[in-house]
């Protein structure tokens, strides 16, 4: 059965994109009240409260109607709205503005901001690959070294390549791991070390610290110790141990007259 504006309502499922991918769902009753407004540009209160009485009566007659039943709560909405504009313009006189409609003017500004935020997501999510592609080519290329200064959100870039089970995500904690040890670029800030405690994975922490310790006993720490990456890895606890001792080990000896 038609509604009043010759809309009918069916079931809708999740609409989806050209390949499949589900798209953001549809919000019956979104429509159902952007549908009153429109309608209602322009109305006296008179002329609102026949819609509204119009709208109501056709809402009895699709009760009969199971097609009509599950239509997403956009008739509810509906008939919702059309109180709402009529219980205005019974205050006003009209006709009805959706310019001056405070609730209308206040759901618009949350649309936008929600829009702004989503699109925020969307840049930073395109951020994220960017540099996890980057960090990617560089690890497999061997060049992942400290001429490549850390960023703000690589911890980040890290997890998207160990999420996807990327082989090169190793070399990318073995350069993680050097930089939180060395304190360059990003991890030059002692805020964003103390966030890495709860961004990096426990085993990169701990191949971070046992760099640190060796480079502060005095041990040269620029050749290949990838050894320390295999420690961490295999029993993290026991390479933060480890790192705790060389670093007591140093300062004990840095200490002896």
């Amino acid at each position: 059965m038609n509604t009043s504006d010759g809309w009918r309502p069916r079931r809708v499922p999740g609409a989806r994109g050209r390949a499949g991918a589900p798209r953001t769902p549809i919000d019956y009753a979104k429509v159902g009240r952007s549908s009153v407004r429109r309608r209602a540009r322009g109305m006296t209160h008179r002329e609102a409260v026949a819609a509204f009485e119009q709208a109501a009566q056709q809402a009895h007659l699709n009760r009969r109607d199971e097609s009509a039943a599950d239509d997403g709560g956009r008739r509810a909405a509906e008939l919702a709205e059309w109180q709402r504009v009529v219980q205005l313009l019974a205050a006003t006189g009209g006709p009805y503005d959706l310019d001056t409609d405070v609730v209308v003017q206040e759901e618009l500004a949350e649309d936008r901001r929600r829009e702004e935020a989503e699109q925020q997501g969307r840049q930073e999510r395109q951020r994220v690959d960017d540099r996890a592609e980057e960090l990617a080519r560089l690890g497999g290329a061997g060049r992942l070294d400290r001429s490549v200064p850390s960023r703000a959100g690589d911890e980040a870039a890290r997890d998207l390549l160990d999420e996807s089970h990327d082989y090169r995500a190793a070399e990318v904690d073995a350069w993680l791991a050097r930089a939180l040890a060395d304190q360059t670029g990003h991890y030059a800030d002692p805020a964003a070390r103390a966030a890495a405690v709860g961004s990096l994975p426990v085993p990169v922490r701990a191949h971070a610290a046992l760099l640190a310790a060796l480079a502060r006993t005095g041990a040269p720490v620029d050749g290949d110790l990838e050894f320390v990456g295999r420690l961490a890895q295999a029993d993290p606890a026991a390479t933060t141990a480890l790192a705790a001792w060389l670093e007591n080990a140093a300062a004990v000896k840095g200490g002896t007259p």
